[in-house]
């Protein structure tokens, strides 16, 4: 069975804790491992499956050289369906040959198209509460598939096969964003650190940070785990949106009044602004966020389909569908907040929901032993409320 490493495994020796204190945002950082340790997360006969099996539209896959795209239509072609409709198909021999003159692979989201890599990304989104999406990148040769570049996203290189030589160029502005007043100047001079990163390490790399790739003459493979921390720009919309239900902040300005007017109606929002922004605000964003993040998409056939929703035999596993969930006490009673929904049950449903918490799939036999007052039939009522509600489905 593949282990998945969830953040403490991608930066250990270091505590979660430390990185969160010490590099999270601030400095990339390498983290060296075992070769062979993420192999089976993604073997390069699965790739060649996804290749395969899915039509993988441009830009989704694409393929990448000296800093420019590849053209599509040199490796892929369109072919008609049934219902006339016309998908895209790699062309295995021109594709090949892309790749042996040292074009990189580039394939967006994989998380949903491997499961072993879909788990991946929901551990992570659960200990970095943020969404997660992971790109892979495979190349040979010499070459390399993009520019100095900077990205406006916190990212994880997982290295799964082979190596790849990295440069780092350092920061020109501080917490870039993807809409910015401007944008980072180009950095001059040599980088900063050069190395190699080889198979089983894994790097951290913050947004902002200068760097570029190169094929070293050997395979490489390598997955890239990308994640956008909220900002304060995120709290000021989030705040903005919260404020649609307040009056003063719908009514129209005084664009047409005088001086004293408009001074009146600024004194006004401010004292508003100053009430909404008291006491944890970003504790109250936060929260909201992660209330808000989109369960995962698993529906749990063929039960699912069925009345019962679940199988009538108690060897089974299911799973929370909203990594980044919460349990909030509710004068006496518990509420589950996750995907937008808040649904509340009474206290002795506690233990089973926060042992689906857990992140990964949990055995139903489990979940009733860890309420030992609840009978098994009320822990099944409960499971089956939950994949009515779209937040649990059979593993």
């Amino acid at each position: 069975m593949t282990e998945i490493p969830g953040l403490a495994g991608l930066v250990a020796p270091l505590e979660a804790g430390q990185f969160f204190a010490d590099v999270l945002g601030k400095q990339p950082r390498r983290f060296p491992g075992e070769k062979g340790r993420f192999a089976s997360l993604l073997p390069w006969p699965e790739l060649d499956r996804v290749l395969r099996q899915h039509r993988l539209e441009f830009p989704r896959l694409r393929l990448a050289l000296d800093g420019d795209v590849v053209p599509a239509h040199t490796y892929t072609e369109m072919v008609s369906t049934r219902r006339n409709g016309l998908v895209p198909r790699v062309l295995p021999a021109p594709f090949a040959e892309h790749l042996r003159s040292g074009a990189t692979l580039v394939l967006d989201s994989v998380n949903e198209l491997v499961g072993e890599v879909g788990e991946l990304a929901s551990r992570l989104e659960h200990d970095l509460r943020e969404r997660i999406q992971v790109n892979l990148y495979a190349g040979w040769g010499t070459t390399h598939g993009f520019d100095v570049h900077w990205d406006d996203h916190d990212a994880f290189i997982i290295q799964l096969s082979g190596r790849k030589r990295w440069r780092l160029h350092g920061v020109t502005r501080r917490s870039p964003l993807q809409r910015d007043v401007e944008l980072p100047e180009r950095p001059e001079g040599e980088p900063s650190d050069d190395f190699l990163l080889e198979d089983g390490d894994v790097l951290y790399l913050p947004r902002g940070h200068w760097h570029d790739v190169s094929a070293v003459g050997e395979e490489s493979l390598h997955l890239t785990i990308g994640f956008n921390a909220a900002t304060g720009v995120d709290l000021v919309a989030w705040l903005a949106d919260q404020l649609r239900s307040d009056e003063l902040f719908r009514a129209d300005l005084p664009r047409f009044a005088g001086p004293d007017a408009r001074a009146e109606r600024a004194e006004a929002l401010r004292r508003r602004l100053a009430e909404a922004t008291a006491g944890d605000v970003v504790g109250r964003f936060l929260a909201d966020r992660d209330a808000q993040a989109p369960a995962q998409t698993r529906v749990g056939l063929p039960w699912a389909a069925t009345a019962d929703l679940l199988p009538p035999d108690d060897d089974f596993e299911v799973r929370l569908l909203v990594p980044r969930a919460a349990l909030v006490d509710d004068d006496g009673t518990v509420a589950l907040v996750g995907a937008g929904k808040r649904l509340v049950f009474a206290e002795a449903a506690r233990p089973v929901l926060a042992a689906l918490l857990g992140c990964g799939p949990q055995p139903f036999k489990v979940l009733v032993d860890a309420a030992p007052g609840v009978p098994p039939a009320t822990v099944r009522a409960l499971l089956r409320e939950l994949v009515v509600q779209g937040l649990v489905a059979r593993a």
